[in-house]
């Protein structure tokens, strides 16, 4: 995905730091507006790999740091959920001034709790997703049980989060009983997922079950089983980016062929991240992903590049044998190709012009399914070899390298 940092102010005239993650390539075909959990920031690696999920989706999303967290300005002891519900107010109004309205909300615990609260002022918003969010806002303050005494008695006090201190006033505490969560919930007229996990040890799975009671049908429930609160596992959190990336779908206005768009030099764009193998592809607007197996350094997290190679050529063979079986109107009601590759000895290959060295070798295997003559069977294998593909790949090519400018992560 493409990254940039992004500024606005909120109602306080005070200036947020965010980032909007872009589809690589490609128009986004739906805008969400994430919000993080409490005292965290745009920076949760959650937050990231989830949003990674959703652009290989083509869903683009905005996400910053709540007034006095992370790079945003502000005093954060002066916040408050009702503050929280205003900056993520003031972050739809620049993304639609900007970009595109949210049609999507997503919440991570406490931030869970803020996106429920705004549905209703937001008329452009389809579906709702509530992740580790608890039911009743106050939830919160059972957290900071401890503190509470301090609190009342001294207008204030430092609390520790996550091995960093913050402070935590009287305003809050008494703002967080001002936000009535079931009849905000039961109010919502869009389409909400609810995502918890049974061995959340922060926020309580019983809250889900809240959350789910209260809200009008369509919505969802889906167990994210063995994560932790704030999904620190990595393969957890681009699971849950997948499930919602998923499940939106049903709920964003269709894109016609005309309007999907596609890359404006119809290229395939590859990205690859440091500390691996692991790489995102769009290709013509299709999202996937390639690896390499843990053998060799990957995480086996999608096929090899020469796993492609060898789709592109099966692929590019079914079709062609399809396209000429219609053409002579013969019975064939299916085909099946099988490929395997590796490298062999040229000494080895009797029809290779090569002698020396090592050289790639395919077997492709065909399957050919229908009421068909051995006359057609055979011409239909030779047909194979007239893939455009199988062509390219016994052609001379070119390949033209060239380095473009670095551009902002």
């Amino acid at each position: 995905m493409k990254s940039k940092r992004i500024t606005f102010e909120n109602t306080d005239g005070l200036t947020l730091v965010g980032r909007i993650d872009l589809p690589e390539d490609q128009p986004p075909r739906a805008w969400a507006l994430f919000a993080h959990c409490f005292t965290c920031g745009k920076s949760l690696k959650s937050m990231g790999h989830i949003c990674r999920a959703l652009t290989q989706k083509k869903i683009a999303v905005l996400r910053f740091d709540f007034t006095g967290l992370g790079e945003s300005e502000g005093d954060f002891s002066s916040s408050s959920l009702s503050s929280n519900i205003k900056d993520l107010l003031a972050a739809s109004d620049w993304l639609e001034s900007n970009y595109q309205a949210p049609s999507i909300l997503i919440g991570h615990s406490f931030g869970g709790a803020a996106v429920l609260q705004i549905c209703q002022q937001r008329a452009a918003v389809k579906a709702v997703v509530t992740l580790a969010a608890p039911y009743d806002p106050q939830h919160l303050s059972h957290l900071l049980d401890s503190a509470l005494p301090t609190i009342e008695e001294q207008g204030s006090a430092q609390v520790t989060i996550a091995g960093r201190q913050f402070t935590i006033g009287r305003e809050f505490i008494n703002d967080l009983a001002s936000h009535r969560s079931r009849e905000r919930i039961s109010q919502l007229d869009t389409a909400l997922l609810v995502m918890h996990s049974p061995i959340d040890k922060v926020v309580d799975i019983e809250n889900a079950k809240l959350i789910y009671q209260a809200a009008k049908h369509p919505k969802s429930f889906i167990s994210l089983d063995q994560s932790d609160h704030l999904l620190s596992q990595e393969e957890d959190a681009l699971y849950a980016g997948d499930l919602i990336a998923s499940w939106v779908q049903r709920y964003l206005q269709p894109v016609s062929s005309s309007k999907a768009g596609t890359a404006a030099d119809n290229r395939v764009t590859v990205r690859t991240r440091a500390g691996g193998f692991f790489s995102e592809i769009q290709a013509n607007g299709f999202a996937l992903t390639a690896d390499e197996p843990a053998a060799y350094g990957g995480s086996d997290r999608g096929p090899s590049p020469y796993d492609y190679l060898q789709v592109a050529l099966g692929s590019c063979t079914g079709m062609t044998i399809q396209m000429y079986a219609q053409k002579k109107k013969w019975p064939l009601e299916g085909i099946v190709v099988r490929l395997t590759h590796n490298k062999i000895h040229a000494e080895d290959c009797q029809q290779c012009e090569s002698t020396k060295g090592k050289i790639d070798h395919f077997d492709r295997e065909l399957e050919l399914i229908g009421d068909l003559s051995a006359e057609q069977r055979q011409r239909l294998a030779e047909i194979a070899d007239r893939c455009p593909v199988h062509r390219t790949m016994h052609a001379e090519l070119v390949v033209e390298t060239r380095l473009t400018a670095e551009k902002e992560e």
